[in-house]
């Protein structure tokens, strides 16, 4: 076939061919252009994704603020007695590495509480109170503290999934009501769980 062979109407092999490696050459560079622009719309991503969980941080921080103060007030109503109250307890083994973290934490001669806040709590936080309270457990028997543990679970917005899987785990859970918060303990077919 000869290169000057005609295609079609007006249309030579040559002119094909140029259209084909133009084409080829602007969808290169478009590619390249969108690959700069994914790179942007990530990094952008990236940083809303840390913004947000920077407010939502903030937000629990005001949680653990709004609930700390009345926390024994509103537990002497379902009749515990706890005598100190603490806030962002740390607790680390012998190395200094951070074992668990616990929001509040009541106390007395004999029982404690440790208090997880999150603005929504999820199911997933709930399990991670679990698994927070069986490391506090352990804590407490390496230094022979022979107290009974138990958790709570404090939310501005706990949906009712939430609210009844935290109680079937043996949470109390803390929900806004009103000036203050109502502390919903788990009563029937669940237990209050000692840890």
């Amino acid at each position: 076939m000869a290169t000057t062979e005609r295609i079609g109407e007006g249309l030579t092999f040559e002119k094909v061919w140029a259209a084909l490696k133009e084409t080829d050459r602007l969808i290169k560079e478009n590619a390249k252009k969108n690959a700069k622009e994914t790179e942007e719309i990530k990094k952008l991503m990236k940083e809303t994704d840390r913004r947000i969980g920077d407010i939502s941080k903030r937000f629990g921080e005001s949680v653990e603020y709004m609930v700390a103060p009345n926390l024994v007030k509103q537990f002497k109503k379902s009749g515990f007695v706890f005598e100190k109250t603490y806030q962002n307890i740390k607790l680390r083994n012998q190395e200094g590495r951070i074992l668990a973290e616990i929001d509040a934490f009541l106390e007395n001669g004999d029982k404690a509480m440790a208090v997880e806040s999150k603005v929504k709590p999820s199911v997933d936080d709930v399990n991670d109170h679990v698994k927070r309270m069986e490391i506090i457990r352990e804590y407490a028997d390496r230094h022979h503290d022979a107290r009974k543990y138990l958790g709570a679970i404090a939310g501005v917005v706990v949906s009712e999934n939430v609210k009844n899987y935290a109680l079937s785990k043996g949470f109390y859970v803390l929900e806004p009501s009103g000036d203050t918060f109502t502390i919903i303990e788990p009563k029937g077919e669940y237990h209050p769980h000692e840890w």
